[in-house]
């Protein structure tokens, strides 16, 4: 990756965590022991189902090891900062989706290492010429999503005003980062992404509505509310792709890893369209959103 990259990028992932960050509370943290089952429902989703969904599928569709890899690599990253927006459009409960979000996103730190290391022993073995530095893993996940979320929860408890007038320009920009960051390697490595699109794109495709069609299962084995399960669907489908980008071009230095995360970044955002469309018409239209506590 070209030194301008190796900065840029961290950079731009790191204030697209600060944006989530910033729209953080404490109670977003403590709504697991107030909210349990619709919370640990989603992080079943999120830590469980979607990895074994991404490796199923990646055996499913037979993918080159590099792909299979990188499809992994994505279902292991946390929900996007985009997922909150996305339930709130589609009449979901926006604070499960926060707290989910939040929750995630911190412990990104322990769980990517941990799929991403499964994901290289299982597809590509001890022949890989991909090293992974565990500590550089962990190092560079806790610097790029833990520390930006922390300062983003620090502004909002200790300067709220503050936060609240950045708030809006701050996730425009968090917004306008992404689609650039997902763009730019798009336009790189655009010869890599386009032999292996007939690939990676059904297997793709069907990551999105496998896990959001978990999500809402999961919400109905709970025995959740509708809002609830739009909540965790949107978070189980909507990935945070610039860290899969960030960890197969800067942490493991193998660009083709990142194609995965690059075509679900743009097939999940068609996805959501037609999530929020359908599931507004599931909920109802007198079915408003519950205040965040």
């Amino acid at each position: 990756m070209p030194p301008i990259a190796e900065v840029l990028l961290p950079a731009a992932l790191a204030f697209i965590m600060f944006s989530v960050g910033i729209t953080l509370v404490p109670a977003d943290f403590t709504r697991l022991v107030r909210e349990p089952r619709a919370v640990t429902a989603g992080l079943i989703g999120q830590l469980l189902v979607l990895p074994l969904a991404a490796w199923a599928l990646a055996v499913a569709w037979r993918l080159p090891p590099e792909m299979a890899v990188g499809l992994m690599i994505l279902g292991a990253c946390p929900g996007g900062a985009s997922s909150a927006l996305i339930t709130h459009l589609a009449r979901g409960t926006a604070a499960l989706s926060i707290t989910l979000t939040a929750i995630t996103s911190v412990a990104a730190v322990v769980t990517v290492p941990l799929v991403v290391n499964l994901a290289l022993g299982l597809f590509l073995g001890e022949d890989s010429e991909i090293e992974m530095s565990v500590a550089k893993l962990v190092r560079g996940v806790f610097f790029i999503t833990t520390v930006p979320v922390v300062a983003g929860m620090a502004l909002r408890a200790f300067r709220p005003r503050v936060a609240d007038r950045l708030q809006a320009g701050i996730g425009r920009v968090a917004t306008a980062l992404f689609v650039l960051i997902v763009v730019a390697f798009f336009v790189k490595e655009r010869a890599t992404i386009v032999a292996n699109l007939a690939t990676v794109g059904p297997a793709a495709a069907s990551l999105v509505v496998m896990v959001m069609a978990a999500g809402i299962g999961l919400a109905l084995a709970f025995r959740l509310g509708r809002r609830d399960g739009i909540a965790i669907a949107s978070e189980c489908g909507l990935q945070n792709a610039a860290l899969g980008i960030f960890i197969a071009t800067a942490v493991l230095a193998t660009p083709a890893l990142a194609v995965p995360s690059v075509v679900y970044a743009l097939l999940m955002n068609v996805g959501a369209l037609a999530f929020v469309f359908v599931a507004r018409r599931w909920v109802g239209p007198a079915a408003a959103a519950p205040a965040r506590t």
